[in-house]
């Protein structure tokens, strides 16, 4: 990670901890694969419980791709311990995905103290985009440690 802020290494570590240890993302098969300072790429091998009945990735599970990519990206910016949720996200589907390795790839476009705002990518293992997504997210602010949340 040439170029990275000093910490950054610490911060990718506890990222990828996290993602390890989420619920859900091992249930989904989510998995962070690249770190960058505003940028991450997380991949989903699809299995058969991620396609709709037509055969093709279904939409949630690239929302979901797109959701994560870009949050996770706005994390390397906010830090490991910022609080934000996803208030807007817009996905463009442009391709079916069928079967393989699915890329997400969010990268930060602003992230300011109240709202940040972030993109993703979706790709296949051919390199088709799938789907483009942009995500709206609200930054909020840490509590004091004598305030209760």
């Amino acid at each position: 990670m040439d170029g990275a802020p000093e910490g950054f290494d610490q911060l990718a570590a506890s990222l990828r901890e996290r993602i390890r240890g989420s619920a859900f993302h091992q249930w989904a098969g989510i998995e962070l694969t690249t770190i960058e300072p505003g940028t991450v790429e997380v991949t989903l091998q699809v299995e058969p419980h991620h396609l709709n009945p037509a055969g093709i990735v279904h939409g949630g599970v690239i929302a979901a791709m797109a959701d994560a990519a870009s949050g996770l990206a706005l994390r390397t910016v906010l830090g490991v311990h910022s609080r934000h949720v996803t208030g807007h996200l817009n996905v463009q589907y442009l391709a079916p995905g069928t079967h393989g390795r699915i890329v997400g790839r969010g990268r930060v476009i602003k992230a300011g103290e109240r709202a940040a705002f972030a993109e993703a990518d979706i790709v296949d293992d051919r390199g088709r985009t799938l789907a483009r997504a942009t995500a709206t997210f609200i930054v909020m602010r840490q509590p004091a440690a004598h305030e209760s949340e």
